[in-house]
């Protein structure tokens, strides 16, 4: 059975930071494979946040967090620093197969994440 469980989430302040985590079981991934995070704000659509690929080694970050948000290499924490009131919504982990971009195909229950002052 696919498991992915995310946490670390909480209420945090505008410029303080927060490591998101997964822990993953029950699959095996595929030869070519995207691994990362994307999240959901009521109200917006969904955003890929961070997504590592081994097809190429790349990890592609938002446009909204690249300059705020790290993958760890290894494993799939997600340190986000400098947090904005933008950043509010529920964080998933989730696994798609061939490349970042496709559709995800396993993720977990979600962590939340509210910032605000």
């Amino acid at each position: 059975q696919v498991r992915l469980v995310e946490s670390g989430g909480g209420v945090v302040q505008p410029g303080e930071s927060l490591t998101l985590s997964c822990e993953h079981s029950g699959f095996t991934l595929p030869r070519f494979y995207g691994i990362g995070w994307f999240r959901q704000a009521p109200g917006k659509e969904r955003e890929d946040v961070a997504c590592y690929t081994n097809t190429n080694g790349a990890i592609y970050y938002a446009d909204s967090v690249k300059d705020r948000f790290r993958l760890a290499s290894g494993t799939l924490d997600l340190r986000m620093y400098n947090l904005q009131s933008e950043d509010t919504a529920v964080y998933y982990c989730g696994v798609v197969s061939g490349h970042c971009g496709y559709a995800w195909e396993y993720w977990g229950q979600g962590t939340e994440v509210t910032v605000s002052s």
